[in-house]
């Protein structure tokens, strides 16, 4: 088990193979080990790195809201890396993960060569309906997490998944059942629920200039819309709307998934983005 002391709290990694880093930043029902198949497939020319964000069993689960932030889960990862003495990466996330990956180019574009954005801005559509709705739900943990966690499995933008890979979903829905209900709460409130929309980022995402591949479910219906804005509003970035998927698109697709992202990094290494 690798841990690494950070900002206060201790953050569990795994590294994989050799050669040009690339991180992966998983999202809110999911932690490092939903990123097997992309480790199984980059790990053979790079070395790969998951992580459990904070709040994320064997990570640190800190008690208060206060421990829980956009920004918290920014500078984790950047911590992570400078932990990890790596000085230039490939970032890349899914749903939570893909919002971060979208903080991390604004903040640290000295860092990242590359961003890969995938299921990002749920919420940035009517936020004022999402705050209420994550507030409901964070208190649903509290009560009963296991019931709660069953029920989230089985949302309007995860039954795509079931329906394709049953093994694979049941798989997901038990790891998110023995997830921390004190840190999928805190995180939900704090990090869900008070980050910035994709909206509010519009003048810090238009002066992003790194190479950046935008990845949406055509059936992750809050996704779309801040998916095309993204595009529209990062002047180096192209989009790709994989059909017939929902939410989590690198467990649904995973062979497509990888090929995307294979084919835009050699796209970057080759100068031909």
């Amino acid at each position: 088990m690798s841990i690494a002391s950070i900002n206060g709290v201790d953050i569990y990694y795994e590294t994989y193979g050799e050669g040009f880093p690339i991180i992966f930043s998983h999202e809110f029902a999911g932690d490092s080990q939903s990123w097997m198949p992309q480790v199984n497939y980059f790990s053979r020319k790079y070395k790969v790195i998951t992580y459990n964000d904070r709040g994320y069993p064997p990570s640190s689960v800190p008690e208060g809201d206060d421990n829980y932030s956009q920004e918290k889960s920014l500078e984790d990862l950047h911590g992570l890396l400078n932990y990890l003495d790596i000085k230039e990466a490939y970032i890349a996330g899914l749903s939570m993960g893909g919002g971060l990956a979208v903080s991390f180019g604004i903040k640290y574009p000295q860092i990242a060569k590359a961003l890969v954005i995938a299921g990002a801005g749920s919420g940035s559509d009517n936020s004022d309906n999402w705050k209420e709705s994550v507030n409901n739900q964070a208190s649903l943990m509290e009560k009963d997490f296991t019931s709660w966690a069953d029920s989230y499995a089985k949302g309007p933008q995860r039954l795509q998944y079931k329906s394709k890979d049953p093994k694979g979903w049941n798989i997901f829905r038990d790891a998110l059942v023995n997830h921390s209900p004190l840190g999928s709460a805190n995180t939900f409130k704090n990090v869900q629920g008070k980050r910035k929309t994709i909206y509010e980022l519009e003048k810090e995402i238009e002066k992003i200039d790194i190479p950046s591949l935008i990845i949406v479910g055509d059936e992750d219906e809050p996704c779309i819309n801040p998916g095309i804005f993204l595009k529209n509003k990062m002047k180096n970035s192209g989009l790709v709307f994989v059909p017939k998927t929902g939410h989590t698109v690198n467990l649904e697709e995973p062979s497509l998934f990888n090929q995307l992202i294979d084919e835009f990094l050699s796209k970057v290494e080759n100068n031909t983005w």
